[in-house]
């Protein structure tokens, strides 16, 4: 009951000095012009020096801090996605073949190829890439002895270089199931005897 009575005593004398500020201006008479007179400001209940922390961090947001220096590093990461059944035997159709010959074989390529050429990817039994390209070719691309094919079933990424291209010992595949593999070699495929 005491702290009732208490309050009940304190608050009326907490709102004194904001009534008080106030009176002067409903004491002047009414014939003042209201637009010459100056505009009303708040009174001081010495509350501004007090601030929450959002508004703390609000406030210094607007700070800008000099920055001595800056880097500013960018990463271009490509996907190449798996082709789709249709799309692969499409792209071995077109291969040149004899009338009634199936046969494949590999012949040497460049240590580089660009990376915008892949078109679609595919693992093979023996532990290589098919490499479909837009140019209608297709490549083998051997993995390191430590990797395996099966791993890129998905698809892989591989990390933008300098130059835009794929390179033997230097780049390395990152497979979606975690892998990460050196291409070993690379071989074209053509139909056998051209």
């Amino acid at each position: 009951m005491n702290k009732r009575l208490a309050f009940l005593l304190v608050a009326p004398v907490l709102l004194l000095p904001a009534l008080a500020a106030e009176a002067p201006l409903r004491a002047q008479s009414a014939e003042v012009n209201l637009s010459a007179q100056p505009e009303r400001q708040r009174p001081e209940l010495g509350l501004q020096g007090i601030a929450t922390p959002p508004l703390r961090v609000l406030q210094n947001a607007r700070h800008t801090d000099d920055l001595e220096q800056m880097r500013i590093r960018q990463r271009v990461i490509i996907r190449i996605s798996p082709s789709t059944p249709d799309t692969r035997e499409r792209m071995l159709a077109t291969l040149p073949r004899r009338a009634s010959q199936d046969a494949f074989e590999e012949v040497a390529h460049d240590d580089c190829v660009e990376i915008d050429d892949i078109a679609g990817v595919t693992a093979t039994q023996d532990n290589r890439l098919l490499l479909f390209m837009r140019n209608r070719h297709v490549l083998a691309a051997a993995l390191e002895d430590s990797c395996t094919a099966r791993a890129f079933y998905s698809g892989f990424y591989v990390e933008r270089s300098d130059d835009g291209r794929l390179c033997i010992g230097r780049d390395r595949l990152q497979s979606r199931a975690g892998a990460s593999c050196e291409v070993a070699g690379l071989t074209r495929i053509v139909a056998a005897g051209d």
